[in-house]
């Protein structure tokens, strides 16, 4: 394709280029597994400040960057973000999580919910990836991130994480026209917030229903797929060329239904093989990951092999390497540079491991 080493590697990949070797990143690159970032949240304790303050944001954004050169950044946030502009108030607590309180249980409160502005009380992530866009250039592309409506509405229906999701199920099952009311306004929301990101220099975005795994077959299909074909189809309606990528925790029963969503990527998590990943999904879709993080606490040896065997299981067109999940907070950061040096040598290395 003429001009396109002007493009982002990892954008030509999401694109459909059948590349040497896949583009690579981590999800949850920037975090607690390493020292500089560690050093920075003993400054500054509150994630939010840490999400929302445009130079501590890009800051952690780039840590990875520098560090190992993977051919993603993605923007550091979270998925509540937006919650606060459509009316719903949370916080992060450090050794609990998001809390929200009260949480969403009445139509009343789904009825005063308020349409998203983002350029009203989001512009923070706007500048952060403008930023980070001049940052980078093309020597990487800037990956946006959102919530899907089901995990959003999960975290605002139990007032906080879940093992058993106990109160959004009985609502859906109980008073299900209640839920989808408010599934509906979150797509809409999450939409507009799709589309800001993009405006602002988000060249792929990613989708995170996190939550959704949790669902069987029959309940994702009524709740959660119809609500993210709805955010990828406004999206699509404006911003057509912009790859998008879901990215669904346990999603083993699902992932064919996956593909259904619109998306241009489905992010595997590790306990599907990526050769069947393959074949589920069909030969149009691409396909991100999907290795388990806890490889990483493996000798370099038996990272190299897991790599290599994914790579050549997912094949050359489509592939994005990532985990199957965040990469865990006690990961060795030299295992981490090792994963990057390994991922950007895979050609190479293919042909002396055939």
């Amino acid at each position: 394709m003429a001009g396109s080493t002007q493009i982002p590697y990892l954008l030509r990949a999401a694109r459909g280029e059948v590349l040497e070797r896949p583009p690579v990143w981590m999800m949850r690159q920037a975090g607690r597994y390493m020292k500089a970032y560690r050093d920075l949240r003993d400054k500054y304790p509150s994630f939010r400040d840490r999400s929302e303050n445009v130079d501590l944001a890009v800051e952690i954004s780039l840590q990875p960057f520098r560090a190992f050169q993977p051919d993603g950044v993605i923007l550091f946030s979270d998925i509540l973000t937006p919650l606060p502009g459509i009316g719903i108030p949370f916080d992060i607590i450090e050794s609990r999580g998001p809390v929200i309180e009260p949480p969403i249980r009445s139509l009343e409160q789904v009825k005063n919910l308020k349409p998203l502005e983002p350029e009203t009380c989001l512009p923070f992530v706007r500048e952060t990836l403008q930023i980070l866009r001049q940052e980078v250039g093309d020597r990487a592309t800037v990956l946006g991130f959102v919530g899907a409506p089901w995990t959003l509405a999960a975290y605002a229906i139990e007032g906080k994480s879940s093992k058993d999701y106990t109160i959004i199920k009985s609502m859906a099952f109980t008073e299900p026209s209640l839920l989808h009311e408010f599934l509906g306004k979150l797509a809409d929301a999450i939409a507009i917030y799709v589309r800001y990101q993009i405006d602002s220099g988000a060249q792929v975005v990613q989708m995170f229903d996190s939550w959704a795994g949790q669902l069987s077959p029959q309940d994702y299909a009524t709740l959660a797929l119809p609500y993210q074909q709805r955010v990828v189809k406004q999206v699509k309606a404006t911003h057509p060329d912009t790859p998008m990528i879901l990215y669904i925790n346990g999603s083993a029963g699902i992932l064919d239904r996956m593909s259904e969503s619109g998306v241009d990527i489905v992010s595997v998590d590790w306990t599907v093989d990526m050769a069947e990943a393959r074949k589920r999904l069909g030969e149009n879709m691409g396909v991100q990951g999907n290795i388990d993080p806890c490889v990483l606490y493996g000798s370099h040896d038996f990272i190299r092999d897991r790599i290599l065997d994914t790579i050549r299981k997912a094949g050359k067109k489509g592939h994005i390497l990532n985990l199957g999940h965040g990469v865990l907070p006690t990961t060795p950061e030299e295992n981490v540079a090792f994963f990057f040096e390994t991922a950007k040598q895979a050609d190479k290395l293919l042909t002396i491991h055939a």
